[in-house]
Parts: C-alpha cells; sequence; structure tokens
C-alpha cells in the first residue's frame, strides 16, 4: 500500500505533504471533523465495523488496522462465512481493501490511528437520504470555491 501511494518516492517541497509529495492542504480544523465517504463505509461495514443500516458511522483508522489483521488471516474457503456481507468476487480483496484503507488515512493523510472519523453512506437532504459518492465531494468542492 505504501508503494502504491508513493509515500517514500517523491520529495516534499511542502511543509507538509500526504503521498507522491502532494502538499497535504495544511491539515487544520478540519481534520479533527473528518467525513469520509463511499468505499470506506462500504467496507467498514462489511468487515462487521460499522452498521450497515445506519447512514453514518463513528469509527478510527485503527479500525480498519484491526479488520485488516482479521481478513488477512481468514482462509479464502472460510471467508464467506467470517464476512457474509461480502460479494463472493470481493472476498478476495478484502485484506487488501482495508490495508489500502489504513495506509491512506494514517500515512498518506496522517491521520492519528485513534481520532475518530465519520464514515458516511447517505446525507440528510430535506425530507430524504442521498448517497454520499465522489459526485457529492465534487459538487461540494464547486460550490465551496465560488466567491
Amino acid at each position: 500500500a505504501r508503494k502504491a501511494l508513493k509515500v517514500d518516492e517523491s520529495p516534499c517541497t511542502h511543509m507538509k505533504c500526504t503521498f507522491g509529495g502532494i502538499w497535504n492542504g495544511g491539515g487544520g480544523d478540519g481534520q479533527k471533523n473528518l467525513f469520509v465517504a463511499s468505499f470506506f463505509f462500504d467496507r467498514a461495514a462489511e468487515a462487521g465495523f460499522a452498521d450497515p443500516k445506519s447512514p453514518v458511522a463513528k469509527v478510527r483508522p485503527v479500525d480498519f488496522e484491526d479488520a485488516a489483521k482479521k481478513a488477512c488471516q481468514t482462509k479464502l474457503e472460510d471467508a464467506k462465512s467470517t464476512y457474509p456481507h461480502v460479494e463472493d468476487g470481493n472476498l478476495p480483496y478484502l485484506c487488501m481493501d482495508l490495508v489500502y484503507q489504513y495506509t491512506l488515512l494514517v500515512v498518506g493523510f496522517g491521520l492519528d490511528p485513534f481520532q475518530q472519523i465519520t464514515l458516511v453512506k447517505q446525507v440528510k437532504y430535506h425530507d430524504s437520504l442521498v448517497e454520499a459518492a465522489w459526485p457529492l465531494g465534487s459538487a461540494i468542492e464547486a460550490v465551496s470555491s465560488i466567491r
């Protein structure tokens, strides 16, 4: 995961960098109240540390690490009974996905492994729940940049 993120490959020309030598935006107070969406929620629910029926879940990056250790020690033939909510085609990748997610949060973005983060599957909009996927983040960023 570290190699895929290019954590150790690129020189950092800024005070704080994430992976690939990219500036991390400076961190700041926003990183203390972090919302993480989409596949992070899905994998956490499938691994059993987030309620799949809830639109949000409070977890810590270390929960991904703990789940990865368990998934990586599980034999493929035992995986379906251990992880009944994971689609058959995704079972071989559960370990890798959880390792990547933990590494991205802690090594890539520099989060404290024990910092609480909010996983978001859906957000309330008027009287409905709307899927919190990457287009929502893109739309929020686009609207936020309008001055």
